[in-house]
């Protein structure tokens, strides 16, 4: 089976933006080492891509997340990629994807 491509949703690239806007202000380099950190996760994802867990407040096969320290990367399953939905804090209720 051919390895699915990565999407990122527009939401997905504001999060990430937002986040790392947010570090970068105690400190550029931790925010593009976060960044750096969070693309290398979201680039495994095509290995593996049923091994997310399935989002709690989904409960649905085809939507799924993997954690990186108090993050989630939340992604849809597609049936010719991989689209990253959002990417938020885990001590916040996670908005509508």
């Amino acid at each position: 089976m051919a390895r699915k491509r990565i999407s990122w949703a527009p939401g997905a690239v504001a999060d990430l933006e937002d986040i790392c806007d947010f570090i970068s202000k105690d400190s550029e380099y931790y925010a593009a080492l976060f960044a750096k950190r969070i693309i290398t996760v979201v680039e495994s994802i095509p290995d593996f891509p049923s091994s997310g867990r399935i989002v709690p407040e989904y409960e649905n096969e085809i939507i799924r997340e993997r954690i990186y320290k108090n993050y989630r990367m939340i992604y849809r399953l597609k049936d010719d990629f991989i689209e990253i939905a959002a990417i938020c804090n885990s001590a916040k209720p996670l908005r509508e994807v």
